[in-house]
């Protein structure tokens, strides 16, 4: 069982999410494209953790799971798996865990660590912020996929706050968001309306606008974001149970 921690570490800041469009999926599985090598290179960066959990969780050593990890992306170029990749099939997510345990199986067939990715890399694991990362992960009772679940989950829902607070930044609004945000995770430990007016020189009445807006605009951007990683005919607000149930342990 893992030791437990106040907090977890810092998630490394990453683009908004944009990185689960099906368009960018496609678009790195079109090698004669200009824009591939930058589509994979996002989806990597994206989505590297949650494989490397995955990895860990089915008993790799750090190593072998960074090496697993940056050898399953080169896979993905070098055997166009993600030409195989259709959005009319489902959610992006599934599609992802499928290719890489097989992938992982294949592995374990050759038995050939040193050769993965032949040398190639497309992007850098750090294996310390790995194993950082993973000391926080939920206690050994939880099974591989459902580590992955919950950190594609939490991945999602990480970079649609990034996207939320650059909104914010861009209006020149950082305090505000800072302030506010809060309110969208802290449920009813969130503090008085009036205690955050204070700080920001508003009314109370202000701060319940700002925080109802503030919500209503997280919500839109949850929803454009599952949109863009699942199928036409699965809905999203299935979607986005699916994942809050994730966090806590009960998907796959």
């Amino acid at each position: 069982m893992h030791t437990e921690h106040p907090s977890p570490p810092p998630v490394p800041q990453r683009a908004a999410f944009a990185t689960t469009r099906w368009s960018l999926v496609l678009a790195a599985g079109q090698r004669s494209s200009p824009a591939a090598d930058d589509a994979l290179a996002t989806l990597c960066q994206t989505y590297w953790y949650p494989l490397y959990a995955f990895a860990r969780r089915r008993g790799c050593a750090p190593d072998d799971a960074a090496d697993l990890t940056q050898g399953f992306f080169v896979s993905l170029i070098d055997k166009g798996f993600l030409r195989t990749a259709d959005q009319q099939r489902g959610r992006f997510r599934s599609f992802l865990l499928t290719v890489f345990k097989r992938f992982l199986s294949h592995e374990n067939e050759r038995q050939q660590t040193q050769k993965r990715g032949g040398g190639r890399t497309l992007f850098s694991i750090d294996v310390a912020v790995g194993e950082q990362r993973y000391q926080y992960e939920p206690t050994d009772d939880w099974t591989p996929e459902k580590i992955y679940e919950r950190r594609w989950a939490l991945t999602l829902l990480d970079d649609v706050m990034l996207r939320l607070e650059a909104e914010y930044q861009q209006k020149g609004k950082e305090d505000l968001f800072a302030q506010c945000k809060i309110y969208l995770t802290a449920g009813t430990r969130a503090p008085a309306h009036a205690e955050v007016a204070d700080k920001l020189s508003m009314t109370p009445a202000a701060i319940r606008v700002a925080v109802h807006r503030l919500r209503q605009r997280y919500k839109e951007l949850l929803q454009e974001a599952v949109a863009q990683t699942i199928g036409p005919e699965e809905s999203i607000t299935e979607e986005i149970t699916r994942l809050r149930l994730a966090v806590r342990g009960g998907g796959a």
